[in-house]
C-alpha cells in the first residue's frame, strides 16, 4: 500500500467500479487497493476513494442515461489534464461528458470547463496554458 496522501476526497457511488474506472482513466489516477466496498485511486499527494453507497440507500437511487446532474452540491472537484478537447472526447467514452468548447474559460494560468462523472456528480477539468 502507498504512504499516506497529503489531500483527498471520498465520492460516494452506486456503481464503484465503473466510477473508479472513469477517473482513472480519465484523470490520470492510479488504482492502489480494493477490497468490496471501495477503491482507492491516487495521483502524487492526493487521493480519491470512491466508496459503495450502502445497500439499503443505493436501491432507492437510479442512475438514468444520461445521468442527472447534481448540481445542488457545496462541492466540486477539479482534475488536471493535459488536453481538454481529448478529455471532453474521453469522458464521454465513459459514461461522462465535458460541456463543448464554448463554455470553457480562463484563470490564473489556466484553462477550464466543467462535466460531470457517470453518476451525475459535477467535476471541472483544468489544462495548463502554456
Amino acid at each position: 500500500m502507498s504512504t499516506m496522501p497529503q489531500s483527498g476526497a471520498v465520492i460516494f457511488a452506486k456503481d464503484i467500479r465503473r466510477l473508479a474506472d472513469f477517473y482513472e482513466q480519465l484523470c490520470g489516477l492510479a488504482e492502489v487497493h480494493a477490497e468490496g466496498d471501495h477503491i482507492v485511486l491516487e495521483s502524487g499527494a492526493v487521493q480519491i476513494v470512491v466508496h459503495a453507497i450502502p445497500p439499503r440507500i443505493s436501491k432507492a437511487i437510479t442512475i438514468t442515461q444520461p445521468p442527472a446532474v447534481r448540481e445542488q452540491v457545496p462541492i466540486k472537484l477539479f482534475f488536471a489534464v493535459s488536453d481538454l478537447a481529448i478529455a471532453r472526447l474521453r469522458a464521454a467514452e465513459l459514461g461522462g461528458h465535458v460541456a463543448p468548447a464554448a463554455k470553457e474559460w480562463e484563470a490564473r494560468g489556466f484553462r477550464a470547463c466543467d462535466g460531470h462523472d457517470p453518476e451525475g456528480n459535477v467535476i471541472q477539468l483544468r489544462q495548463r496554458l502554456a
